[in-house]
């Protein structure tokens, strides 16, 4: 798999809009603040070793409430088998680049913190996280983890952070519906052709508020996360190495266009997928009313009262790929516990803290070598997902946010032009979408 550098989310795709006022006042605070002996600055490494120190040091986390859930079991779990004790801070989703921009412009940020895949990038090159470049390094199972959080994280060589949470799209089908529909319940579509078939074979059961298939066709987050997949499972890439060029007018993508045109065009989509925005873009699959969907991974446990059937998303031609997304999580630049913190990091990257926490609460695990743990064998669903996460990528731009997920996004207005539309604008709204990432 290549890495072409960033983005996510599953859950709380809906990232705030950061605006280029918030972005260049973040900077100019950073870069402003060239005192940073006190601690240890953002162009010092962690000088802990492979395991850092333990001595009773009280830690600050702080991470978006979409990953509440994972982040308060890592740190409970933390806290009750070290000296050490890591105190949490979960912050609304909304609010989040508001408050870590506010922190770091008056040195005030927590020893660590966790920011969502898009955001890395940006916050990496603005020096609010930590060289780890010789701690990573040191760890001997280094090369089975999550290759695309770790660049996201890369600059110049160095790098910032590790997975903190994974997420992943998945392609996930009630088998319910599909048997209902003569489909075969334990076989998903292999191609984008086989997926919209199937999405109106199951509309044409004509059952009470069901459909075929359902997305978020006003959330630029949740067309990311679930139509990326497509373009890479065929081979082909979403932008060029640098991330300042949009290579969504290719004909893989075009034909991944005017496949949801179709679907939309005979009924066979939620009909409030239109103005879908993020909040409720999965209810209509989780209350089994949907026939196929691309998914969050994170959500699996919520599919219940139905069979579901998982695999990645196809492409075009076939194969299969997902968007690896969530979090990366790094040592902030005001932190005077760099040793402490980083053995938080490394300990959350243990077999204790993947498998014994993570995978047992049905979450993915951030090293291919513990993808097939004892608790993903006991539901191949997970080892499904866990061997995708190896097949998919997580693409890297500076201006991510404002090209693809802000709400006014000329990717948006791609999107809704090409399947609500005529899609007679494709070539010229991929234009403005390179336009944003060159900025």
């Amino acid at each position: 798999m290549r890495i072409t550098r960033t983005r996510s989310t599953g859950r709380g795709l809906t990232a705030a809009l950061v605006t280029t006022g918030l972005l260049v006042g973040l900077a100019a605070c950073t870069s402003a603040k060239d005192d940073t002996s006190s601690t240890g600055g953002a162009s010092a490494a962690v000088t802990a070793g492979t395991d850092g120190t333990d001595d009773g040091t009280k830690l600050t986390l702080w991470t978006r409430a979409p990953l509440e859930k994972q982040a308060k079991l890592l740190v409970a779990a933390y806290n009750s088998s070290h000296k050490n004790q890591v105190q949490l801070t979960v912050v609304p989703n909304d609010d989040y680049v508001a408050k870590v921009g506010a922190a770091a412009g008056s040195n005030g940020l927590p020893d660590l913190f966790a920011a969502d895949i898009v955001y890395v990038p940006n916050w990496v090159k603005q020096g609010l996280f930590q060289d780890l470049t010789s701690q990573i390094d040191a760890l001997p199972y280094k090369d089975s983890i999550n290759k695309g959080h770790i660049a996201a994280g890369t600059q110049d060589g160095k790098e910032h952070v590790l997975p903190f949470v994974l997420d992943l799209s998945m392609l996930f089908w009630n088998k319910d519906l599909y048997k209902a529909a003569g489909l075969d319940p334990d076989k998903g579509p292999t191609t984008m052709a086989e997926y919209v078939a199937n999405a109106k074979a199951v509309q044409a059961l004509n059952k009470p508020d069901t459909y075929g298939t359902a997305t978020g066709l006003n959330c630029g987050g949740c067309l990311v996360f679930t139509w990326f997949p497509g373009v890479w499972a065929d081979g082909q890439q979403v932008m060029n190495d640098t991330g300042t060029e949009s290579l969504l007018n290719s004909d893989t993508a075009k034909t991944i266009y005017s496949d949801w045109k179709d679907m939309w065009d005979s009924g066979a989509v939620l009909p409030s997928s239109k103005d879908e925005a993020g909040p409720t873009w999965t209810a209509g699959f989780t209350a089994g009313k949907v026939g196929e969907m691309f998914y969050p991974a994170t959500l699996l446990s919520s599919t219940t009262g139905f069979d579901v059937g998982v695999a990645g998303i196809p492409g075009v031609k076939g194969g299969a790929s997902t968007f690896v997304g969530g979090d990366g999580i790094g040592v902030s630049k005001d932190s005077k516990n760099a040793s402490q913190a980083w053995n938080f990091l490394s300990w959350m990257m243990s077999e204790d803290a993947q498998v014994g926490v993570l995978a047992k609460d049905n979450d993915v695990v951030s090293r291919s070598d513990l993808a097939n743990n004892k608790y993903a064998s006991a539901d191949p669903r997970l080892v499904t997902i866990n061997t995708v996460a190896g097949q998919g990528d997580t693409p890297v731009a500076l201006n991510f946010q404002q090209a693809f997920n802000a709400p006014d996004s000329p990717w948006l207005t791609m999107v809704r032009n090409a399947v609500l539309g005529d899609g007679a604008t494709v070539d010229k709204d991929n234009s403005e979408i390179t336009s944003v990432l060159g900025q």
